[in-house]
């Protein structure tokens, strides 16, 4: 299917593996050029080179720390010609209130709640301005399905749920859409980790780590194809009347009683 993508530019953070990387070779296969922003700069330049070879299009690296304020500035500076952006850069770590002092909580939102709050500040204002633009927000099942286990990240997607929401129900009037992508468990380098030190636990064999998700939706996590299509199908013009709409691609887990 042609997604009318051809010859546009999207901006994806944390796209040196997993969903971010996966979003990116998307994009690229659908004939966009690509700019990928993560703080590996060698791993950067590595997929950007696999991505070329196998696409063609224009393939631009920034190493960059998201957490720090001026680095967002500097993202914007390196590529403020955009046409999409997708905010994909960080990791909340898990664990109960009682686990984490104030300064925990500040640094488990700088890379992703504020990281996505300041890139969109600056996008959607250049996006209002040119009356055209999309901004999807890979935000994350945990802020649907509460989790006092996962406190941070709970009250953390939440909050970009909310921003995504409110910007999505005023940005049309601009020509600019702001939508979210809610993924559950998804099979990364992280999930296999987790599902490893699982199987060691359960069956005392980490080799048996596929067997530890037999309780989820369908036996397994999603794959990193089946959310990064959802995140470039929404991007597209064949979704063009979609705004503040977050979907969720969890097999349903959000709705388990």
């Amino acid at each position: 299917m042609d997604l009318k993508l051809s010859g546009r530019t999207a901006l994806i953070t944390g796209s040196s593996k997993g969903i971010g990387l996966g979003v990116a070779q998307w994009f690229a296969r659908e004939g966009a050029n690509v700019c990928l922003v993560a703080r590996s700069g060698p791993k950067l330049e590595q997929e950007a080179a696999a991505i070329r070879k196998a696409t063609g299009v224009t393939v631009r690296t920034l190493a960059a720390d998201l957490t720090v304020p001026a680095e967002r500035e500097r993202v914007f500076a390196t590529f403020p010609d955009i046409d999409i952006l997708i905010n994909n850069a960080g990791a909340i770590p898990g664990g109960s209130i009682e686990q984490f002092d104030e300064p925990a909580w500040r640094a488990g939102w700088e890379l992703k709640l504020y990281g996505y709050i300041a890139l969109t500040r600056l996008y959607l204002a250049m996006m209002k301005e040119r009356r055209r633009g999309v901004i999807v927000n890979i935000i994350g099942a945990g802020g649907e399905r509460l989790d006092a286990m996962y406190i941070i990240g709970a009250v953390g997607n939440s909050g970009l749920m909310s921003l995504t929401r409110a910007l999505g129900g005023t940005s049309p009037q601009f020509g600019v859409r702001v939508l979210g992508v809610n993924p559950g468990p998804v099979m990364t380098d992280r999930i296999e980790a987790l599902g490893r030190r699982r199987a060691a636990t359960l069956y005392g064999d980490e080799s048996r780590w596929r067997e530890s998700f037999a309780t989820m939706p369908f036996g397994r996590p999603a794959s990193v194809d089946e959310i990064a299509a959802t995140v470039v199908f929404l991007a597209s013009d064949l979704c063009s009347y979609t705004s503040g709409t977050i979907v969720t691609i969890d097999g349903g887990l959000c709705h388990r009683s």
